[in-house]
């Protein structure tokens, strides 16, 4: 017997958003890359990787979404809405990864001169935070709608960042002439984003393992399920999320009188008081249990 109300409205709005934050994505790396070049700022080369690393996780953000609309089969009884975890997962290990590079570089840079065209680097980098902005906002409303989304989000937001940091260190050069500006830079920018991608990537791969959601107390969940008029006992409890957004429930109830929808819908009812929509929950008589392999809890 179960409870199941998907909801996947917000896969439009999703998807339009995340086409035009690719297009402003793709074009501002374009722009950074060649002006990275030409002015000599590590700061500036060093946000068009990620700029780059973006563009290529949001194309694969775009394309988990498509896959994760399709509809429930045969062969994947759940959906597809997991690839949109995986996604996620990938994009925020990618990010990780740009993140350490920039690092080495940054540190390998160190007590070396160099030669930065500040005009170019600060009006490239104004451009770029514009755009990041215009993306930020755009997604902003969006990045709670999964993981997938999520991950999308982070990657404008380090951009957003990213192209702040460029501006007060081509600001700070053009100034004072504290070339290592650029290179403090990039280290800033590494140290905002590193966190919140690492920690993405966790959400990510608690999904994906099948573990319980996060804010999701498995202790409470099987004490208010025993709260419920006519249950004596609850075993076989497992919670998980297919998407990291909602999560999901299966457990035996033995109850020790007649009168099993009422104590199935007064079941029903007490996890959605937990913020828990997706049940599925199987009825017995106190005998039933001996019958059968129990597992988990």
């Amino acid at each position: 017997m179960s409870d199941h109300d998907h909801d996947h409205s917000h896969a439009p709005s999703s998807l339009k958003s995340l086409l035009g934050v690719i297009t402003l994505t793709g074009a501002i790396f374009f722009a950074e890359l060649i002006a990275g070049f030409l002015s000599g700022s590590l700061a500036l080369l060093s946000d068009a990787m990620h700029m780059l690393s973006d563009s290529t996780g949001l194309i694969l953000a775009l394309l988990a979404m498509l896959v994760g609309r399709r509809p429930p089969s045969s062969r994947a009884t759940f959906g597809h809405r997991r690839v949109e975890v995986l996604a996620a997962a990938l994009n925020a290990v990618a990010v990780t990864i740009i993140s350490v590079w920039i690092v080495v570089e940054a540190l390998g840079r160190f007590g070396q001169s160099a030669d930065i065209d500040t005009t170019t680097m600060v009006l490239v980098a104004l451009i770029g935070l514009v755009a990041n902005a215009i993306s930020a906002m755009i997604l902003t409303r969006r990045q709670h709608d999964s993981l997938n989304m999520k991950g999308a989000y982070l990657h404008v937001l380090s951009d957003l960042l990213g192209s702040v940091a460029v501006i007060v260190a081509g600001l700070i050069i053009a100034f004072t002439g504290f070339v290592a500006a650029d290179t403090i830079a990039s280290l800033i920018i590494a140290a905002l984003v590193i966190p919140r991608s690492v920690a993405l990537a966790r959400t990510s791969v608690r999904v994906l393992l099948n573990q319980v959601p996060e804010g999701v107390d498995t202790r409470e969940v099987e004490r208010r399920l025993r709260e419920v008029p006519g249950v004596c006992e609850v075993h076989d409890l497992h919670l998980w999320s297919t998407d990291g957004n909602q999560a999901l429930v299966t457990c035996h109830l033995v109850v020790r009188q007649e009168g099993y929808s009422q104590v199935l819908d007064a079941a029903q009812g007490t996890l959605r008081e937990m913020g828990i929509e997706h049940s599925t929950i199987q009825v017995e008589e106190p005998g039933h249990k001996g019958h059968e392999h129990v597992c988990g809890h």
